[in-house]
């Protein structure tokens, strides 16, 4: 279902001391003046609809917003000179298309139900096994609600020729070595990155592997290989020791900071702060997040996620509506210490706060994110395929497997057809083409449905995107 469209096309805010103006539908970023910040909403009802950009505001229009009552009261406090020049540089970004601009993308929606499916990327769950205990684990400490198991070689072989077969002309692949904790069964993953290293001259396909650990078997021996292989390493660490250890000990209940943090600054150190990342989670019990990043950036670390955690309500440390206006402010404060690092000569690179917005991406990964269920595939140790590794475990989500392909296309074909254009909260959000609809097992998780929404992931999406505009807005100067 495709639902009518009544959100502004422009999405005005403040912050950090600047009126920064979102032309939601082109992407283009004004920092406005105190006059033009208060002049665009009150030009709204004068743009014509559904027209050339250059006959959205005729010039005959002009002197009639002029003669508007609360324009005229602008005047007052500004000048009628300095309106007119304001209105008149305003009319110029309509005519160039970067204000009051069209949905050029809703016509695109049919497209992307019809397109053909094509398999880029995997997490391959290669260990159904964890040496940790982490409290808010989706996985259930590895074992995905299952029994806990390993990735034979075989199994991930086929994985791998799948993908291959999958993937048509694409030749760019993605794989994850995920868990549990993948460094349990290191082997496999060793041997299953040489047979991918071979099929690639095969089949002229280019593997990306991407290793997920929690760095407590990292050595140098598994650094040294993974530096020379993966194209990405994700090592889980929460911040503060207190908050880590807290959220993420062994199963005797000790805590795992001390054991993982060396091992996480010789990865930093060797990918010479590229190419990694340090990934964390924050909880109920640490709403004070950004000090957590702090942490992170004090310990020398560059490329940073720290993530809200999603569990049921019902969860002590599950994040609760209540918490939500503090963590908004967190982000701003978090934005802050990031355009004064910057600034400084030191820069950190927070994922959330990844936004391109001279090129973004493409019209597809706007409007469906991911892939999941389409374009991205989890596999767990005996080769079940599930839309992603959220999914895992529940067996109404149960795609296939490895050995015989996709069976439930049913589920596949409405992964493919979801996208913001679905989701009816999502025709209303500013942020839409930025967080493309958002998590799909979260808006399943928490409505009951693909194209849902997850209400206070959404909350501090919004935020995210506000913050990271305004950090290439103040950093760009």
């Amino acid at each position: 279902m495709v639902f009518k469209r009544y959100i502004p096309v422009v999405h005005r805010y403040k912050n950090g001391g600047y009126n920064i103006v979102l032309d939601v539908e082109s992407g283009a970023v004004h920092v406005a003046d105190d006059l033009a910040y208060e002049l665009i909403p009150l030009m709204e009802g004068y743009i014509k609809k559904d027209s050339k950009p250059e006959e959205r505001l005729p010039d005959e229009v002009l002197e009639t917003i002029l003669a508007d009552p609360s324009v005229r009261e602008l005047a007052d406090r500004f000048s009628p000179d300095a309106v007119r020049e304001s209105l008149e540089e305003l009319k110029s970004l309509v005519d160039s298309d970067a204000l009051f601009s069209e949905d050029t993308y809703r016509a695109y929606v049919g497209s992307l139900a019809n397109r053909p499916t094509v398999v880029k990327a995997l997490c391959l769950h290669v260990a159904h096994d964890c040496n940790l205990s982490c409290k808010y684990c989706f996985a259930s400490e590895g074992e995905y609600k299952g029994k806990r198991e390993l990735m034979s070689l075989e199994v991930g072989k086929k994985a791998l020729d799948f993908l291959i077969e999958n993937s048509g002309s694409r030749r760019n692949l993605e794989v994850d070595f995920f868990g549990g904790e993948p460094l349990m069964n290191w082997q496999v993953v060793k041997e299953l990155v040489e047979y991918g290293r071979r099929r690639e001259k095969e089949a002229d396909k280019n593997f990306r592997f991407t290793l997920t650990t929690n760095g407590v078997l990292l050595n140098d021996e598994i650094l040294e290989f993974a530096n020379r292989e993966m194209s990405n390493i994700v090592c889980s660490i929460d911040g503060r020791k207190e908050v880590h250890d807290a959220m993420r000990p062994f199963r005797g209940g000790q805590g795992s900071y001390d054991r993982v943090l060396p091992g996480f600054k010789k990865v930093a150190a060797s990918r010479n702060q590229n190419n990694y990342y340090v990934r964390g989670t924050y909880t109920h019990f640490n709403t004070d997040f950004s000090r957590d990043v702090i942490h992170l950036m004090d310990e020398g670390f560059e490329q940073i996620s720290v993530e809200p955690v999603v569990a049921p309500p019902e969860m002590d440390y599950a994040i609760k509506e209540e918490d939500v206006p503090g963590l908004l402010e967190q982000y701003d404060l978090l934005a802050d210490e990031i355009i004064k690092r910057r600034k400084e000569g030191h820069f950190v690179n927070f994922f959330h706060f990844m936004i391109d917005l001279e090129q973004g991406p493409c019209v597809a990964k706007r409007l469906s994110g991911c892939g999941s269920g389409c374009e991205y595939l989890a596999v767990t140790p005996t080769g079940d395929l599930y839309p992603c590794h959220q999914f895992v475990g529940n067996t109404d989500f149960l795609m296939g497997n490895v050995f015989e392909g996709i069976k439930r296309t049913d589920l596949r074909d409405s992964f493919k057809a979801c996208n913001v254009y679905t989701k009816e909260s999502c025709d209303t959000c500013f942020a839409k083409f930025y967080c493309s609809g958002g998590c799909a097992a979260n808006s399943y998780n928490f409505s009951g449905d693909i194209n849902g929404t997850y209400d206070i992931g959404c909350q501090l999406q919004r935020k995210r995107v506000e913050c990271a505009i305004r950090i290439k807005a103040q950093t760009s100067e």
